[in-house]
């Protein structure tokens, strides 16, 4: 290829791809889906610009294999279980799944096949196109503008740190945050400095990142569990509309029998969420991620829930990973921290801020076994469908006004 590898490695990606990649191997292995890459944005020059550097990109994607190395460190984490750790052994990327072409101006990207071969490509997908889309900025004055941001957000978490030693009644539980940064990056090495210049100067607040090789690399706790594609591939999987979030959450549970205790709760909405977590679940399951609408109504409904139900919510974690900044993240742990426990998953902010816009990129499920699946988000302008008519039945199981969507 004619420029520098952007994924070196197929650690380079979240945990909760694996998560979830090992989840459906175990239990859906012959499931068919189809992805599709969406930019929310307008770019500063059209992507398709892109297409052909993306590709020669694909392809060397396509011939990484993991390493020993990925695989051992791996074995070590008790969730992955010994099969999925030898598929992976011998498990491809296989390009014939992944075609791009040119809409426009637009760039378009579509990965369809078995969803045990498809679903891996997310992460690397996102991360390809932003940092080739990157390259085509000054590289030095964009990261000199990273770094002075970079400084100064620490700085202010330093002098939170302190603030909060003169405490004569700390909060109830402790500031903790992590690193969620890699799907929208600006370059693989700033994800790299900016990781490594936390875990340096912020080793108490600091707690990880949701990327693999780096948390392999610098012995940082890796963190993640589902997204979004995950309870929506449970819309197609033969079980009830109605019933498939619980099926998603039971199956979850089955899987990992503890671990990896986070719920996301925006596929369907706030609301439908909770009215799917019964005391089993909300028992079985450590807390829930917040990813779209407002965190105080998100957070209150989520209290809320743990009241009625009798569980003492100091025992639980909201994790807040919406957009976030620093200056929002304290504003919540002021709000919350002597209420439950709290946790900031800070993504672009942390790992694309550079004075450029940063793109607004997805690459999401848009069907699953020859059905369209949805999401539906609490922020309207993040609702996913291509199918309008299937959109609207599921509004209607899920008692969402229309007005929604």
């Amino acid at each position: 290829m004619n420029s520098t590898p952007v994924i070196r490695s197929l650690l380079d990606t979240d945990l909760y791809k694996l998560t979830m990649w090992q989840t459906f191997l175990h239990h859906y292995p012959s499931n068919q889906a189809e992805y599709r890459f969406v930019c929310r944005n307008t770019p500063q020059y059209p992507l398709a610009r892109i297409r052909g550097a993306v590709e020669d990109q694909l392809d060397h994607l396509c011939s990484l294999r993991f390493s020993e190395d990925d695989l051992t460190w791996l074995s070590q984490r008790s969730y992955f279980k010994s099969d999925f750790i030898d598929f992976l052994r011998i498990f491809p990327l296989q390009r014939r799944y992944l075609h791009t072409s040119i809409e426009g101006d637009d760039l378009a990207i579509i990965a369809k096949g078995p969803q045990i071969h498809v679903s891996p490509f997310e992460i690397y997908v996102l991360s390809i196109v932003n940092e080739i889309y990157f390259r085509g900025f000054e590289r030095e004055p964009a990261l000199a503008e990273a770094r002075r941001r970079l400084d100064a957000k620490i700085t202010l978490m330093e002098d939170f740190e302190s603030d909060l030693m003169t405490l004569v009644r700390p909060k109830a539980h402790p500031f903790e945050f992590f690193e969620f940064g890699t799907r929208r990056r600006f370059s693989a090495a700033w994800q790299e400095e900016v990781v490594t210049t936390l875990a340096a100067r912020l080793p108490t607040l600091f707690k990880g990142t949701s990327n693999m090789y780096l948390a392999s690399s610098y012995g940082l706790t890796a963190f993640g569990t589902m997204a979004h594609e995950y309870l929506q591939t449970f819309q197609a999987v033969g079980v009830q509309l109605k019933a498939s979030q619980q099926k998603a959450l039971e199956t979850w549970v089955q899987e990992y029998r503890g671990d990896l205790g986070i719920a996301l709760t925006d596929v369907i909405g706030m609301d439908a969420f909770l009215a799917d977590l019964d005391p089993y679940f909300a028992k079985l399951f450590d807390g829930m991620r917040h990813d779209s609408g407002d965190a105080d109504v998100w957070a209150e409904k989520a209290l809320g829930h743990y009241k009625k139900l009798k569980i003492d919510a100091h025992g639980k974690r909201l994790v807040f990973s919406n957009g976030l900044n620093f200056p929002q993240a304290l504003k919540l742990y002021e709000r919350y921290a002597d209420r439950v426990q709290v946790g900031f998953g800070i993504g672009t902010d942390l790992s694309n801020d550079t004075g450029l816009e940063p793109l607004n990129i997805v690459m999401k499920i848009v069907s699953c076994n020859g059905q369209p699946v949805a999401k539906l988000s609490d922020d309207p302008g993040k609702t996913l469908c291509e199918d309008v008519t299937f959109l609207n039945y599921l509004k209607q199981v899920f008692h969402v006004a229309p007005e929604r969507g």
